[in-house]
């Protein structure tokens, strides 16, 4: 019986193309609490990023995970806080420096934007639709907090470079031009882990839904994964069960499927 659904929002929640929750979605969300299973939300995302497009089914959101697990609330209780170490910090700007790329520093409550270049506001604000501040704070304050998740606009190739020598962090990677860095004791499913101690419920009765590289651990430890019909076939290898896309109703199709509501 699940007892917990967990979503990702870019390209699972939320239409690229329109920017929206299907209304269909919202509508099986709401079916889902009635009959009292918990909803949370799983997303490469700080909560800064967390933009309005979440609005219509808030009141429904029973907790987070975010920055790719690295902080998990339940009902506003803090769970999970993983933060990058410093040496690790201090080596990713350094090699932003040299390579000549955009990177974002994320603390808990806000991000700071370092060697800034038109594709963060291409990605972010024009391709997303998140509103991302690019003189929103100076790098030396947000240096001063524990950072949560680092965002890097580098290519594949230059992450297999860079990762071996980051000692304490993993990678997740949902679009061609950037890659999310966090701590390596932090991801989704470890995440969803935690949820699911915290409320005491057996990781067997939850139910992941996603469709980007960082959603494989999440989808790979729910009791049923479920990939969106948009996402990559290496996303879908791990899935328990491939849906249709985002925008056909993906995850209502999917919670009907398999009787939820």
């Amino acid at each position: 019986m699940i007892k917990a659904l967990f979503f990702d929002i870019d390209g699972t929640l939320v239409s690229f193309e329109t920017h929206e929750i299907p209304e269909n979605t919202v509508v099986a969300l709401k079916n889902a609490k009635a009959k009292g299973i918990k909803i949370f939300i799983s997303t490469g995302r700080p909560k800064a990023f967390l933009t309005s497009n979440l609005d219509v089914i808030r009141p429904l959101i029973d907790g987070y995970i975010t920055n790719n697990g690295a902080l998990v609330d339940v009902g506003g209780v803090p769970v999970v806080k993983h933060n990058i170490s410093k040496s690790d910090v201090a080596k990713l700007l350094d090699d932003a420096r040299q390579f000549d790329y955009p990177t974002i520093l994320m603390s808990k409550d806000d991000f700071s934007v370092y060697n800034h270049k038109p594709v963060v506001e291409k990605v972010f604000n024009v391709g997303l639709h998140i509103p991302v501040d690019v003189n929103r704070i100076p790098i030396d304050k947000i240096l001063e907090q524990d950072i949560m998740q680092i965002t890097s606009f580098f290519d594949e190739q230059h992450e297999k470079i860079l990762m071996p020598t980051m000692d304490t962090c993993v990678a997740g990677r949902w679009s061609p031009e950037f890659v999310d860095i966090t701590s390596s004791l932090a991801d989704k499913g470890k995440g969803l882990e935690s949820v699911a101690k915290y409320l005491g419920i057996a990781v067997a009765d939850t139910m992941s839904f996603g469709d980007g590289g960082n959603d494989i651990p999440i989808i790979q430890k729910a009791g049923i994964g479920v990939a969106m019909g948009n996402s990559m076939p290496g996303v879908q290898h791990h899935a328990d069960y491939v849906t249709t896309t985002v925008d056909d109703d993906g995850i209502a199709n999917a919670l009907r499927h398999f009787g939820v509501v």
